[in-house]
């Protein structure tokens, strides 16, 4: 049965024509946006879900934290199966699990039914977004695969960087429900186009490593727990020194497993050998660790600490979130020529500077105008990055080993933004709090200096990216 499931993989420049290959585009695109949206796309609706169900704060948090734990955790997983049993298959899969999940948010009763609700939607997004990469690698040859993983990457940080707009603008709106509704509309548009215009591939891998994926599902957990139940238990708590242990010895018996004893790897070890992969995942995830740090502050400076609503909020934050969309196209087809390493790295230096000058610039009563430029600033930087990084990593294994890669890049990517979060909070509560808007301010700033240093340490990690550009890379020997 395995045989006849899996087919040699091909070369992505082969049989992939045109017209398919922008359905890919799109189609993946979209998946990427609904994944991404859904990871910040409640937090300006939070108040309203406090009012509304009398919600506790452990219980708000829960709501954000559901989704990006699980996702973070099973994300691998989703890889290895669209590896295994195909990727527009599973694609579809993930999907239709995601689209259902946000039926059942919209239709949550409460705050434990929409915890749980966010517990299935991270589950869908976690087999969803790594393949949306994958299948945008398999349809492209790796000279023209910067343009594409632009576009992805454009729609994909306008969708993490909008999430706090777009909730804003329809809990006024609209309702609440709304931010669920959109999502059910756009999957089930998606559903048919993409079990008509995707093209089925497989990964190298013939059987599922059942060790592999328990080994690392729990490794994972263990990582992501512990910052998720930092704010309220504390850092140097059993529960959260003991979920950050269990979470290291499990990654480091499953990094042992994959070396050798599995006798179908989930993840060639030998891939953290290539620098293009180290780079690019050590990258991503402090990227992502200032990104989501910074949006979780950010959206709620403008409420709590300048005094405006929701919607305005979000218009205000345009000129950061909606660089992405016109940057990071051109960036990626740049990449093409010029190699992804300088825009990895000016993107985060730009990341930094921007966040560094907003830190430095928020202060009780702040005039907006003095707070554009850097907000511009990190919005080009985050533009310049994102794209390239996803480039990188893709471009720096076999063609065979797109989905393992993507899969590992979602995983660090989630991770960071939960451990983003997490050091963001606890900076934030030791020098403020929410007492007043200034005390909300007198906390901001030292969580935003905390957000453009991680982004700082991603330019240094990103310095060391191979030069050459992503086509010459992908043909580097193992």
């Amino acid at each position: 049965m395995a045989d006849t499931l899996r087919v040699p993989v091909r070369e992505p420049a082969a049989g992939a024509a045109p017209p398919r290959r922008v359905w890919t585009v799109v189609l993946a695109a979209l998946g990427a946006l609904l994944c991404s949206l859904d990871v910040v796309v409640v937090v300006t609706a939070l108040p309203t879900l406090r009012a509304e169900f009398g919600a506790s704060l452990s219980e708000l948090e829960w709501t954000l934290n559901a989704y990006n734990l699980v996702f973070a955790c099973l994300t691998l997983t989703g890889a290895a199966l669209g590896d295994r049993f195909g990727r527009r298959r599973m694609f579809v899969v993930g999907l239709a699990v995601f689209t259902l999940a946000s039926a059942l948010a919209a239709l949550a009763g409460g705050p434990g039914q929409l915890i749980a609700a966010r517990v299935v939607q991270g589950a869908g997004a976690a087999v969803l977004l790594p393949l949306t990469l994958t299948l945008i690698s398999e349809a492209f040859p790796a000279e023209k695969r910067g343009v594409a993983i632009g576009v992805w990457g454009g729609v994909t940080g306008l969708g993490v960087a909008s999430g706090p707009v777009l909730g804003g603008a329809v809990t006024e709106g609209l309702s609440w429900q709304w931010i669920f509704w959109l999502n059910v509309l756009l999957g089930l548009a998606m559903l048919p186009l993409a079990a008509v215009k995707l093209r089925e591939s497989y990964g190298p891998r013939p059987q599922l490593d059942a060790v592999g994926l328990l080994l690392a599902a729990v490794g994972l957990t263990g990582l992501a727990w512990a910052p998720v139940r930092a704010p309220e238990a504390g850092w140097g708590s059993a529960e959260v020194l003991g979920g950050l242990a269990v979470g290291i010895v499990f990654l480091t018996a499953f990094l042992g497993w994959e070396r050798s004893r599995a006798r179908y790897p989930m993840l060639p070890v030998t891939y953290f050998g290539r620098r293009g992969f180290s780079t690019a995942n050590g990258t991503i995830f402090l990227m992502f660790m200032s990104l989501l740090g910074s949006i979780f502050m950010i959206t709620q400076l403008f409420q709590l600490g300048l005094g405006n609503s929701p919607l305005e909020a979000g218009v205000r934050i345009l000129v950061w979130t909606g660089m992405p969309l016109a940057v990071s196209p051109l960036a990626g087809a740049l990449a093409d020529r010029f190699g992804n390493r300088p825009f990895m790295l000016t993107g985060l230096v730009l990341q930094a500077v921007g966040l560094g000058l907003l830190a430095r610039q928020i202060e009780p009563g702040v005039d907006y105008g003095s707070l554009v430029v850097p907000l511009i600033l990190a919005g080009v930087g985050i533009s310049l990055a994102f794209p390239t990084i996803a480039n990188a990593v893709t471009s720096s294994v076999p063609p065979g080993g797109a989905g393992v890669a993507a899969g590992v890049n979602s995983a660090l990517r989630a991770l960071g933004g939960v451990f983003g979060v997490a050091v963001a909070a606890a900076v934030f509560s030791r020098y403020g709090g929410y007492g007043s808007a200034e005390d909300f301010v007198d906390g901001c700033g030292p969580a935003l200096w905390v957000s453009a240093g991680a982004a700082a340490a991603g330019a240094a990690v990103a310095a060391f990216a191979p030069s050459r550009p992503a086509n010459k890379a992908s043909k580097q020997p193992s």
